[in-house]
């Protein structure tokens, strides 16, 4: 063979990415007395840099230089796209550099790898200036430069500058191709306006350009992390209507939308079709159903697919015994998910710091934090990565439990390992604090959070607001509620509940039916919570106030029977009480109210109501913690009330929603 032969051999292996290949021919090549060209080098080190071993590339470039064999243009372009692919654009910018001092004209793929470096590590500026550049050389950008710079933008989340470029392709005379639509819905699926990326795909359609794999991938994906399943699957059904054949990615993609809906039968009956089109599942596979069953409980079945994972092949990684440890702890389950630990080390596989933060975080959540801080030590002693999240899992516990000294330790030790608090960590804090309704402390924070330059969010606002209430503020917290709405930061069902909680306290429920009317106004649906809070309020003032308070609780017994609520029965126990205290008798609110009492109300507890009611008792009627004490759990984690957040949870006859 000659030497061009043997050029087109290693050219054919580089493009496949196949270096060994590649090498072997260069090396049998040589081996028959044949020198290597500059062009025959400059595939070798193509073929290096498809397998992303950058060093080998370098050994080549060095040789060349060795044997006097100067390094062409192309040869530059292929070193620094080599780089710009594993992200390091210093080293591509100082091929680039090197490039430009060698060679008096540049082209416009070596420029289109330097911008590609620069949009990958988020370095738009410099992209920017490339740009300009390269149309000062009097070089004409390519559409895939305009595709690398979409992509960037996209990156980075910057919308209006995504769409100028856009707007600039077509003004250059470049028709958008499928890639040009992809990049505009790519960045309309990651900033979560899945709407415009539909309304870009409609526009793609009626240029005359249809689906491929990746547009519908976006799609799917931008609809599951907005956890609208109903139009993940619906575009999933649109994909298969147009014969396009799920590959492994996309399945997975379908089988977490599955399991986000709790819909475990359906994910299996996916991985058994997956199979039989011939793809293998991998861990990704398997990891949100093993995570679907753990969360709710079915260990037996999370095992079981634990099992069949192992027996297709697929060897369990940390990230599967992640999934197994991160729904046993959303279920509290700790003793289960600790024990997953001792598997994972029968097993051979190490936990990483995503398994011990988990673990923390479920003794946060229990305000367990001596188990907490033990953990915290096993991962500190290990030698894992301590990150931001790991001590906001310590903050979580030492808050919880009412240790706000501890929580000030922990935030030094933050700053002495140069970790910065983020909104989380500060929301954490805020609500320590507000839970001992500590309103100058939060005060002090929230200044804290304006001088690092860090934004609060709508969990902030509502932690603040709980402290003010709960130190009787009631004018702090309503200038709070007009500071946030100012900021642009809009009142939720939890800040209205924490306010109506204030005004109840404060025993003035007049105030908290105002409240209640306004979050209405803005469009908010009243929860289990809310109505609970209010209405025990005007039941405690009934006695006293005048006769909106009956028309008050008329309304709300109206609501909660037209929106199908009904309390349990240790509310319907509470209730009563206090209505026995407004009308010994019955009578209309009696009437109203007993609509919304467990439909065994009357069989089971009206003989026990009528033998136990103490007419002096204010104590259960009043405004006071044990009343509304749901109130008293904001959790910034969480979206919901939940019982276990408090050690009081236990009252009894209080049982809350």
């Amino acid at each position: 063979p000659s030497r061009r032969e043997y050029g087109l051999m290693v050219t054919f292996y580089a493009r496949r990415g196949d270096m060994h290949r590649a090498r072997e021919t260069f090396e049998s090549m040589r081996a028959r007395g044949i020198e290597p060209s500059a062009h025959v080098y400059t595939s070798l080190i193509h073929a290096y840099a498809v397998g992303r071993d950058m060093e080998e590339a370098l050994s080549c470039v060095r040789r060349m230089k060795d044997e006097g064999i100067e390094m062409t243009l192309v040869t530059y372009s292929i070193i620094v796209g080599g780089f710009a692919k594993l992200g390091n654009a210093q080293a591509a910018d100082d091929w680039f550099k090197d490039a430009k001092e060698r060679h008096t004209t540049l082209n416009a793929i070596i420029y289109g790898n330097i911008i590609y470096a620069h949009c990958q590590t988020c370095n738009m500026d410099r992209a920017e200036a490339l740009v300009r550049e390269m149309e000062e050389s009097g070089i004409d950008a390519p559409i895939d430069i305009y595709h690398t710079m979409m992509d960037g933008y996209t990156i980075i989340g910057n919308e209006n500058k995504c769409l100028i470029v856009f707007e600039r392709l077509k003004e250059c005379g470049f028709t958008p191709s499928i890639i040009s639509y992809g990049c505009l819905m790519n960045l309309y699926t990651k900033i979560g306006k899945v709407s415009k990326a539909v309304a870009v795909s409609k526009m793609m359609e009626s240029s005359g350009i249809k689906h491929n794999m990746k547009t519908y991938s976006m799609l799917i994906n931008g609809y599951i992390k907005l956890k609208d399943w109903a139009n993940a699957f619906a575009i999933f059904e649109d994909l298969i209507k147009d014969g396009l054949k799920p590959d492994v990615i996309l399945y997975n993609n379908i089988i977490r939308a599955f399991c986000g809906m709790g819909n475990m039968d359906r994910a299996i009956r996916t991985v058994k079709e997956m199979q039989k089109e011939r793809h293998r599942p991998t861990t990704r596979t398997f990891m949100p159903i093993i995570h679907g069953f753990a969360r709710a409980g079915e260990m037996r079945k999370s095992l079981e697919v634990f099992d069949r994972m192992r027996m297709s092949g697929c060897i369990p990684t940390v990230h599967t015994y992640n999934a197994l440890i991160l729904g046993l702890v959303e279920k509290r389950q700790m003793e289960k998910a600790v024990e997953i630990l001792d598997e994972m080390a029968l097993a051979g596989v190490s936990p990483n710091e995503h398994t011990y933060t988990s673990i923390m975080h479920g003794y946060a959540s229990l305000g367990d934090t001596g188990k907490a801080f033990e953990y915290f030590t096993k991962l500190r002693n290990e030698g894992l990565e301590l990150d931001v999240y790991t001590y906001e899992a310590l903050l979580k516990a030492c808050c919880k439990s009412g240790r706000m000294q501890s929580a000030l330790a922990v935030t030094k030790e933050m700053s002495a390992q140069k970790i910065p608090r983020n909104t989380f960590v500060y929301n954490i804090l805020i609500d320590g604090w507000a839970r001992r309704g500590d309103v100058w402390e939060a005060a002090d924070l929230m200044q804290q959070m304006k001088r690092e330059g860090v934004q609060p969010d709508i969990h902030t606002y509502t932690s603040f607001i709980n402290s003010c209430c709960k130190a009787g503020d009631m004018p702090r917290a309503m200038k709070t509620i007009g500071d946030m709405e100012a900021l642009g930061v809009k009142p939720n069902v939890k800040t209205y509940t924490t306010l109506i909680h204030g005004w109840a306290r404060a025993s003035l429920p007049e105030k908290a039916l105002k409240c209640f009317e306004q979050m209405k106004l803005a469009g908010l649906k009243p929860d289990k919570a809310v109505y609970h809070c209010l209405m025990t309020s005007l039941l405690s003032r009934a006695t006293v106030a005048e006769a909106y308070i009956y028309s008050g609780v008329l309304s709300i017994c109206r609501e909660m029977i037209e929106s199908g609520l009904t309390i349990d029965m240790g509310t319907a126990v509470h209730w009563s009480k206090c209505l026995r205290k407004i009308e010994r008798t019955g009578g209309e609110l009696t009437e109203a109210l007993q609509k919304t009492f467990p439909p065994d109300w009357n069989s089971r507890h009206t003989s026990d109501v009528d033998s136990n009611v103490d007419t002096n008792d204010e104590s259960d009627i009043s405004g006071d913690d044990e009343d509304i004490h749901f109130a008293d759990r904001t959790d910034v984690n969480d979206d919901n009330y939940d019982d276990n957040d408090d050690d009081d949870a236990d009252l009894n006859h209080k049982s809350w929603f």
